[in-house]
């Protein structure tokens, strides 16, 4: 049994370790050679002093290291903490400092950016460089080079349980600093398993990890690949236009990625003959607009497409089969394998068909809270509703703070974030619903939803939308269309046609807290 998720990639080596497992540009382990360098790793982690459910943080761009510096870490008996690279020096700086960082390993590069932030995480002891350009030492800490683990001393791993940490992910966050949610061996392993089933991935498969690894759905790629035995290709892309030349090169079979970025694909082309290997694609971390969608599905027709929804908090969520994308286009499906979705009311009720409510996830992906905020943690983890007056402990669940509605038949329906609801003339408004109307009049390459305040509605409905060489005349046109379909209360009172791309968070996705502030003073002017 693979209880711990070290144990993943160690399992495909006992049974086929001549087998491909990273792939990263030229450079290629196969499952024996991986589990041979993430026991060296760990050796070298133990060796420069680490301790049980101690964090080990990797700062470094996708490459066979970083996956072996992750792994590494849980095989130690530690938790590893993987930073987005596109995060600046003062945002790594607050991971390290936040969840008591003690290892960190990083580039002779990144770490000239990080030497300021550095003097300020009390609990660094230690940096493992990875690359070949030499590096000044730091005053304090222990200085280590990734080839060290060639020679470090065998160690003996800290025994560790499938309830233990294994890892933190940073959210993003719509608000305030980033969260660390903490997961457990078991969370890890138990959400490859469910992916994997669904997907119906097998060892011949080659996965194309585009999205970074900090992000649960990025990391999901190397869980699931490993879970069976596949082969993942690790990728740092500059241009869209780069993943689709991956995808025909690699011969890629599943491809993973965030609404923002299929927008950009689907209007690309794509080389004939492609969907003979490339026999799925997935989305999550966002509404994947109907017309995106199908412009993929007119490139590739024989591809199955996999909607899912999903929660750092609790891994992943719900998946639409591609057998029911037609019969429901915007649906985020049902729950994934071993897992429940409530919908609720205010008192934990549950809702009838048709009626909005709270996504309430419960089950074995449940994470075990925010690191170091029991009160955000008490916010969003509580009792599952509906448990029985027996039960003296009490079953936690996360409460997402998302609306959702149900069918009759039991498939989830997006309605909008607690933190994105736009509250106008009394009305909640989803901007979902506002970018769809959007999306489906087909003047615009994105658009995004957002809340602006106003004297008089409390906050008016503003659309920004990104229209390459389109001008004004697409505003018009988007004006048009949400006047057309949508109430009174719902249509923008102001369109914004940019002339480049909405501005991303470092997940990929559209960053509506940095379009808010850009465009918080839009309206004063008319409204004095």
């Amino acid at each position: 049994m693979n209880a711990l998720i070290h144990d993943l990639p160690r399992a495909r080596a006992d049974i086929r370790p001549e087998a491909p497992a990273l792939r990263d540009g030229k450079r290629d382990l196969d499952y024996g050679a991986l589990a041979g360098d993430i026991a060296r790793a760990a050796d070298l982690f133990l060796a420069l002093g680490l301790r049980r459910a101690e964090r080990v943080a990797v700062y470094l761009e996708k490459r066979l290291e970083t996956a072996v510096a992750l792994f590494g870490a849980a095989a130690a008996g530690g938790v590893f903490v993987p930073v987005n690279p596109l995060l600046k020096p003062e945002q790594v700086g607050h991971i390290l400092a936040d969840c008591n960082v003690r290892v960190l390993v990083t580039s002779p590069e990144r770490l000239a950016l990080l030497r300021e932030t550095l003097a300020r995480c009390r609990d660094l002891r230690a940096v493992v460089l990875v690359g070949e350009r030499p590096a000044e030492p730091v005053d304090g800490l222990d200085m280590a080079r990734w080839d060290d683990r060639l020679t470090a001393p065998a160690g003996r791993p800290f025994r560790v349980i499938d309830g233990d940490m294994a890892a933190i992910l940073y959210t993003s966050g719509s608000t305030g600093r980033p969260k660390g949610v903490v997961l457990s061996h078991r969370n890890l392993v138990a959400g490859a398993a469910s992916v994997s089933q669904y997907l119906e991935n097998t060892a011949d498969d080659r996965i194309l990890s585009v999205l970074p690894l900090s992000f649960d759905y990025g990391l999901s790629q190397l869980t699931t690949a490993f879970h069976v035995g596949a082969s993942a290709v690790l990728m740092n892309y500059l241009l869209p236009r780069d993943v689709i030349r991956a995808v025909e090169r690699e011969k890629i079979t599943g491809l993973a990625a965030v609404p923002p970025l299929w927008v950009q694909l689907a209007q690309l082309d794509w080389p004939a003959g492609l969907d003979e290997h490339l026999r799925y694609i997935t989305n999550s971390g966002g509404h994947m607009p109907g017309p995106t969608l199908a412009a993929l599905r007119a490139r590739l027709p024989r591809m199955k497409p996999y909607l899912m929804y999903g929660l750092t908090e609790a891994f992943r969520s719900t998946y639409l089969p591609p057998d029911e994308v037609d019969r429901r286009p915007d649906s985020m499906g049902k729950a994934i394998p071993n897992a429940e979705i409530l919908v609720v009311r205010e008192d934990g009720a549950p809702c009838a068909p048709g009626e909005p409510g709270e996504l309430v996830h419960r089950g074995i992906h449940v994470a075990l809270g925010y690191w170091n905020d029991p009160e955000k943690t008490a916010e969003r983890y509580r009792p599952a509703p509906g448990q029985l007056a027996g039960l003296v402990i009490p079953e936690l669940a996360v409460w997402s703070g998302d609306t959702v509605k149900m069918d009759e038949d039991g498939f989830l329906y997006f309605i909008g974030r607690r933190d994105e609801m736009i509250k106008t003339s009394g009305y909640r408004v989803s901007p979902t619903e506002v970018e769809e109307v959007a999306y489906a009049a087909g003047a615009v390459t994105e658009v995004a939803a957002i809340g602006v305040d106003h004297p008089v509605l409390g906050q008016a409905v503003v659309l920004i939308a990104y229209a390459a060489g389109a001008g004004e005349q697409a505003g018009d046109a988007l004006l048009a269309a949400c006047k057309r379909e949508l109430p009174a209360f719902m249509v923008p009172a102001r369109v914004v046609v940019r002339a480049e791309p909405l501005p991303r968070n470092p997940n990929g996705k559209i960053d509506r807290k940095k379009l808010a502030g850009e465009y918080a003073d839009l309206l004063q002017e008319e409204t004095r």
